[in-house]
């Protein structure tokens, strides 16, 4: 489904998308089209892509094509999530440990845009950290 959904091909573009969306909050999905976790998580940003673009726009940015980003982001999962409002860096309390991006598939539609859907309404209010809907630790799966 990658090919549905546009790709960011140079560091400028990437720092231009960022730059340049106003309202709207930014999801740049890094990794590889070619990797099994990007290719569910592409399906499902594919899915939401049309429901969430009032208040989100989606990209795609391969990290073997684009490896300027893989050191300042910290892009060694295959298949990383991140969300950019107003040129700042959104950060995601998902209770896995790591607040900086999502770095496996998710595969319900519905729970990647109520977490979009909460990024824009705590960005909007200036908030550089916002909580998850839904708690992802482990520890309730026992």
């Amino acid at each position: 489904m990658s090919y549905l959904l546009p790709h960011l091909h140079s560091s400028y573009a990437v720092d231009q998308a960022i730059l340049t969306e106003e309202d709207r909050v930014v999801v740049v999905r890094f990794g590889a089209d070619a990797d099994p976790t990007c290719m569910l998580m592409d399906e499902t940003l594919y899915k939401a892509a049309e429901r969430i673009k009032k208040f989100a726009v989606i990209y795609l940015v391969d990290i073997k094509e684009v490896p300027d980003f893989n050191v300042m982001y910290e892009l060694y999962d295959p298949c990383s999530v991140m969300f950019f409002f107003r040129n700042k860096h959104i950060m995601v309390d998902m209770g896995t440990g790591n607040n900086n991006k999502i770095n496996w598939a998710l595969q319900d539609v519905q729970e990647l845009i109520d977490i979009i859907e909460t990024v824009f309404v705590g960005a909007r209010k200036g908030r550089g950290l916002v909580v998850s809907p839904k708690d992802y630790s482990t520890k309730y799966r026992y």
